[in-house]
């Protein structure tokens, strides 16, 4: 016999909502640990922004000082699964930013540390570049981000209780 398809549906819902949850936890501590590894040193954020040679030297001043503070900002709202559905956009987006300026530097011939966990920039003479790694683990990222974009309701989350939104409790039967 077959189980009854309220039992099925139930146990789905909690598989995707246990997913969610992970993922929703591992990037918001991905983004803590990338803010926090960099907020210490905006000058080497900054210049780990400037060794993609894409922006102006102005721009990339900004959005080198910048980028740790938005890190930990999406961290700790994905932390406290507030807003968690915008903070994965938001998530999304910058993942394929940084893939796209890792796969720039890649296809220039750069030879420079993505940045991405503290401060980056040139790499030292004899010290080769792991753009495939980072590229991967970027789009390993970004697939997360894509399933909480989808399914963002969660456990522990404060979207449900503060705003009843689709993080909220779950109250279906089965």
């Amino acid at each position: 016999m077959s189980e009854p398809r309220t039992a099925v549906s139930g146990r789905r819902r909690h598989i995707t909502k246990a997913i969610s949850t992970l993922a929703r936890l591992g990037l918001a501590g991905v983004w803590l640990f990338a803010g926090g590894s960099k907020v210490s040193d905006l000058g080497g954020s900054v210049r780990a922004v400037g060794a993609y040679e894409l922006l102006p030297n102005g721009a990339a001043q900004v959005v080198g000082a910048a980028l740790p503070f938005v890190e930990i900002m999406i961290g700790l709202l994905l932390l406290a699964g507030l807003f968690t559905r915008a903070a994965a956009v938001l998530s999304a987006v910058l993942f394929v930013v940084f893939i796209f300026g890792i796969a720039s530097a890649w296809s220039r011939g750069l030879q420079i540390d993505c940045g991405c966990f503290g401060s980056g920039g040139a790499l030292a003479p004899g010290e080769s570049p792991t753009y495939f790694w980072e590229t991967l683990r970027d789009i390993g990222f970004l697939a997360a981000a894509g399933f909480l974009i989808l399914k963002a309701r969660t456990w522990f989350s404060l979207d449900g209780v503060l705003l009843g939104g689709p993080s909220g409790p779950d109250t279906s039967k089965g």
